[in-house]
């Protein structure tokens, strides 16, 4: 059995009943992974890499993490927060020198380290255009980091920024727990980017693609036939699209 061990904030954290519609991207990802492929999720809501660090989450990890686990590595919501001494991070020094000791610990078990950015906040301006780059220095930051340790890198900051600046405003809405915020996901959005994540490691090949299911995998049911319409959130290469919206559909809808 292949394990995926999770680090991460509020935006990847497992979620239950009592914060619904609030879905994390580990739980999105699940629809793309082969059956034998367990997720451990560590992420937890507000923690930035110190406050992981600082308050033990790393060291249960540690104690968790087997040889041959991938250990995805997802921050940077809340070490931008410099009002917080106790959360706030520095991107060139403190923020990558922690996602580096995450990794030194996968690293220690012989387990895959990936690092990951942050997925986009939903931002617009009152005009109704996309509002990229909430994430400051961060996601470059945590690329860099990935470089230095020598392991994969997903961006997944700019993946979803464009993904929602094509969308636009409204259609964009679904994805988040919108009006409540703009950077928690609920289930379609956690789909997508899990979508998005997955497509991403496919392209890294193996050991990270044979993680996953087939887009056009077989059903379940007694004629055992495979899917004619396989979910794709994007193509690798092509344009965005959003095939589970109909943005047709919001044409004549009121945009408040």
């Amino acid at each position: 059995m292949e394990r995926i061990i999770y680090l991460g904030d509020s935006t990847v954290t497992y979620n239950h009943i009592a914060t619904w519609p609030q879905t994390g991207l580990s739980q999105g990802l699940l629809l793309y992974l082969k059956d034998d492929v367990f997720v451990r999720s560590f992420a937890i809501n507000g923690r930035s890499t110190k406050s992981f660090i600082d308050q033990g989450r790393l060291a249960a990890a540690d104690a968790y993490i087997e040889p041959g686990d991938f250990v995805f590595i997802q921050f940077g919501h809340n070490d931008e927060k410099m009002s917080d001494p106790l959360r706030y991070t520095d991107p060139d020094t403190t923020f990558q020198e922690n996602l580096l000791a995450m990794v030194a610990v996968a690293k220690k078990h012989n387990a895959r380290p990936v690092i990951i950015s942050p997925i986009a906040r939903r931002l617009f301006d009152e005009k109704g255009v996309f509002l990229p780059g909430s994430h400051g220095k961060y996601p470059e930051a945590a690329r860099k980091a990935a470089e230095k340790a020598g392991v994969p890198f997903i961006d997944m900051t700019t993946v979803s920024e464009e993904y929602i600046m094509n969308l636009g405003d409204f259609a964009s809405r679904p994805l988040y727990v919108y009006p409540k915020d703009n950077s928690h996901l609920q289930m379609h959005g956690a789909v997508v980017m899990g979508g998005f994540l997955a497509d991403r490691l496919q392209a890294l090949g193996s050991p990270y693609s044979d993680l996953l299911i087939p887009r056009d995998a077989k059903t379940i049911d007694e004629d055992d036939q495979a899917s004619t319409e396989p979910y794709m959130v994007q193509k690798m290469g092509e344009p965005f699209n959003n095939p589970t919206l109909n943005l047709d559909a919001f044409k004549n809808e009121k945009q408040d």
